[in-house]
């Protein structure tokens, strides 16, 4: 697998899960080779909780070049959580999509419309701030108040499971796409991994698979637009945050998108998350707290402004995957997310829960250890 891993990787600390003969593992990468973690965890939930933020990592077996591995999703039992419509660019297209009624014939007249009368006044605004009332009231006077507005500019932010536990993929999988979706694209986004008590441990890179046209019907379809057989990527690694690697790092950085099809198409495009309105620890403040806790951790999808307006097709119709297109998110402090787009039901099916989880790791004698407890 041709694995792009951040530019300054030999900097970095890098956690991951790959499969072995005996069954998940967490690693680690030192200079291109991958390392047991089982010594310190059974799996990279475990890591976070038992280990403290800076503390050294035990590398154990060496277990072959990063490249000749099997690489999972690098979360296990955390939660996936995502955020929405954090920035205004992806608040307007929600808006867009509800209007449109899912239909993306009707997208780009409506897109000018909306974007003339309130892309501004959005952009400029903080949400739940005396101005974001404000502007609430005027857009409720005008008739163009959204559900979407109100996670955009209100005081609450939008925090949904994007999937389920262990139902993420990783990087060099295949990602689906409902079969009866015509209208659906990426969502190139950045990836906190939070441990119990709320410490932001580390970032990866995702792809929230997102199906406009049936969210676009209803919002009540969220779960079956957003939670659908691989329909979640995250990777390649977390990296974790020290010294090196804040996060003042990922509130600057560039994630990058690519897209390339059978066909010759190709698209690219970037998200900036300078432009993020709602700062990373509000969300993760929103979404953990009295109450709601995660035993476990979670990991959160920050959002994204990416959303791809130019035509593939026929003209007005917008942007959709096609089966085979090779979807690339990358940022040079991360690296690079690359999957394959098939349908859902092409995709490998999840088969592997909790439960087969636990019984493996019972198996190979990983739960009863003091030391992995």
């Amino acid at each position: 697998m041709n694995l792009n891993l951040p530019v300054d990787s030999d900097a970095a600390i890098l956690v991951g899960r790959i499969m072995t003969e005996a069954g998940p593992t967490p690693v680690m990468v030192r200079e291109g080779q991958l390392f047991s973690l089982l010594d310190m965890a059974p799996t990279v939930a475990d890591l976070f909780e038992t280990i403290e933020p800076g503390a050294p990592l035990t590398a154990g077996a060496a277990l072959g070049p990063v490249e000749d591995a099997a690489l999972l999703s690098p979360i296990d039992l955390q939660c996936i959580k995502a955020s929405g419509v954090t920035f205004a660019v992806s608040a307007l297209e929600r808006v867009i999509e509800e209007r449109a009624r899912g239909d993306s014939a009707r997208a780009n007249d409506l897109r000018a419309q909306i974007q003339d009368r309130i892309g501004t006044s959005l952009r400029a605004v903080k949400p739940g701030s005396p101005e974001a009332v404000k502007l609430k009231a005027l857009l409720i006077a005008d008739g163009l108040w959204s559900q979407y507005l109100e996670v955009a500019i209100g005081p609450d932010a939008e925090i949904f499971t994007k999937s389920a536990v262990l139902s993420s993929v990783g990087t060099g999988a295949d990602v689906g796409v409902r079969a009866d979706s015509a209208w659906n694209n990426p969502e190139p986004e950045i990836v906190l991994v939070v441990d119990s008590r709320g410490r932001p441990r580390g970032a990866a890179l995702g792809n929230d698979v997102n199906l406009r046209d049936i969210e676009g019907r209803s919002a009540l379809l969220l779960g079956k637009a957003k939670d659908n057989n691989a329909s979640c990527a995250i990777g390649p690694f977390i990296r974790l945050f020290d010294d090196r690697f804040t996060l003042d790092d990922i509130r600057a950085c560039e994630v990058s998108l690519t897209i390339e099809g059978p066909d010759g198409y190709r698209l690219t495009g970037s998200s900036n998350m300078s432009l993020i309105s709602r700062d990373p620890l509000d969300l993760i403040g929103q979404a953990i707290g009295r109450d709601h806790q995660f035993p476990d951790g979670f990991a959160l999808f920050l959002g994204t402004m990416f959303a791809p307006v130019a035509d593939r097709d026929e003209p007005g119709l917008g942007f959709t995957h096609r089966t085979g297109d090779i979807v690339r998110v990358s940022t040079p402090r991360l690296g690079t997310l690359t999957n394959r787009v098939v349908p859902c039901h092409d995709a490998p099916p999840w088969t592997f829960g909790i439960r087969a989880l636990m019984q493996n790791l019972a198996a190979r004698g990983l739960l009863d250890r003091k030391d992995a407890a």
